[in-house]
């Protein structure tokens, strides 16, 4: 699984891409609905406390429940008078796919092997055969922090730029400059 730091990035470049504007992408409630989303799916983490097994990767890492999260906040901003409820419901969703794609994307070493990315359609765990992130240890050994310190250095150069993108283009959008100069650099 990548750390925290990469599916916060992801859900910042989703936050950004999906804002209508630069007042959209201004907006720092909604940036921290969408990159709260991105990293909820891990709070399956937490399931372990309860009965003792494994339940990483699962339900909360899929395409069904990342529909439900963008249809349960697109119903309650609704209910509270949200403008475009389902422009931030979809940006949820969204966000919360973010997390399942990092994931699919990353070398896993904890079993189950892959996620259950399509459920509720299959049960079947999935993995990218050729993982782009490292994964993220879960103890506090010497060698497990070096691993996960690399992780996250390599996650950074890896999405930083992506960011960068989105946020360039998210507030470029509407900016006549911006337009003035891509049509002088023709």
């Amino acid at each position: 699984m990548p750390s925290p730091v990469a599916h916060t990035l992801a859900g910042l470049v989703v936050h950004l891409v999906s804002s209508r504007d630069p007042d959209d992408a201004r907006d720092l409630g909604r940036a921290a609905l969408v990159v709260g989303a991105a990293l909820v799916p891990d709070v399956d983490l937490l399931f372990r406390l309860v009965d003792g097994r494994n339940h990483h990767n699962n339900e909360t890492h899929s395409i069904g429940v990342s529909v439900l999260a963008a249809l349960a906040v697109a119903a309650v901003a609704r209910l509270r008078g949200v403008r475009r409820p389902w422009a931030l419901g979809s940006a949820a969703g969204l966000g919360w796919f973010s997390h399942v794609a990092l994931d699919y994307l990353n070398r896993d070493t904890h079993p189950p092997i892959g996620l259950m990315a399509l459920w509720p359609f299959s049960r079947a765990h999935h993995k990218f055969p050729w993982p782009v992130f490292l994964d993220i240890g879960r103890t506090l050994e010497w060698d497990t922090v070096r691993n996960n310190s690399v992780a996250i250095v390599w996650e950074t150069a890896v999405l930083l730029p992506v960011v960068m993108v989105a946020w360039r283009w998210s507030f470029g959008r509407g900016s006549d400059r911006w337009h003035e100069g891509s049509r002088a650099s023709r």
